[in-house]
């Protein structure tokens, strides 16, 4: 009996690790497919403009030199939109997390009437929505036309955010943590404050980074707000204006000075627009790997 046992444990151990390997592989294949054009877009960022128009740059710079980044710090239009863009993605964050946590919880809370009722509303607009022309018709309406906060506010607030927020605090915040702050006299902004949000911090985190990125990344609205104030265009809008260059030639409006190929431009301002936010990722990352309810309740 032991060695029919043992006879029969030796396919099943290699039946697991078949298909760890192949886990394993296709994991490696997935990040290689998610890396590789980021490392090639910063090797043709650090190549000299001969090599990329014969088109002999992959995965290593050749011709290494950092002259496009040179022209892009001296160019005051592109560093005034990174300025832009850094001042709307942290007020469009800010924003969206304080709607977002004051709309969760109430609406988490079981002691709210209507919380059914208003939480369908919330899902509703997930699935329709008014398009862009009323939007845009809304927007000049209220005067936010080539302001900042056309930027900000129309999309400061996120129903598929607030249900994850919603869902996090209704299983994630214990009743009985509650139960016990309200015996000890602590009403619902104590709640919040001192033991709602201590104890939501990777869920914070997360939507934080979801905010954060989402408005980084964003260009369009400003295509369709920002129209006669330039200095307010955000960098990915300048990275948008510098792609669609039709012209084998691309002039910066600030230093004036005329490369003989716009791709090695287009990749370092593809590398300058993607650096900072991928610099958040090392802060925010720890908070993923955190219990929500670590320490937070003991038998």
């Amino acid at each position: 009996m032991k060695a029919t046992a043992g006879g029969s444990a030796a396919p099943h151990k290699a039946r697991i690790d078949i298909w760890e390997f192949l886990i394993r592989f296709a994991i490696i294949l997935v990040s290689l497919i998610c890396l590789l054009p980021f490392i090639h877009v910063v090797s043709k960022s650090l190549s000299s403009d001969s090599f990329v128009i014969a088109n002999k740059v992959f995965l290593w710079p050749q011709g290494f030199t950092i002259e496009a980044y040179k022209k892009i710090f001296a160019d005051a239009s592109i560093l005034r939109s990174l300025y832009i863009t850094v001042i709307v993605t942290v007020l469009f964050t800010i924003l969206g997390m304080i709607l977002t946590i004051c709309a969760a919880y109430p609406l988490s809370r079981a002691q709210f009437k209507g919380r059914r009722v208003i939480t369908f509303i919330f899902l509703f607009t997930m699935y329709f929505s008014g398009g862009i022309i009323p939007d845009y018709m809304n927007i000049n309406n209220l005067g936010l036309m080539d302001t900042i906060w056309s930027l900000v506010l129309p999309l400061s607030f996120s129903a598929f955010n607030l249900l994850i927020m919603k869902t996090s605090l209704t299983h994630g915040i214990p009743v009985s943590l509650e139960e016990s702050a309200r015996i000890d006299g602590a009403g619902h902004f104590r709640i919040l404050f001192s033991i709602v949000l201590p104890l939501s911090k990777p869920i914070m985190a997360t939507l934080a980074l979801f905010y954060a990125v989402g408005r980084w990344n964003a260009y369009q609205d400003a295509l369709f707000y920002i129209k006669h104030e330039i200095s307010l265009r955000p960098l990915q809008l300048k990275l948008y204006y510098l792609v669609i260059q039709a012209s084998e030639s691309f002039q910066l409006e600030a230093t004036q000075v005329q490369l003989s190929n716009p791709e090695v431009l287009k990749a370092s301002v593809v590398v300058f627009a993607t650096l900072p936010i991928l610099c958040v990722y090392p802060f925010v990352q720890k908070y993923f790997v955190q219990g929500v309810m670590l320490g937070a309740v003991k038998e």
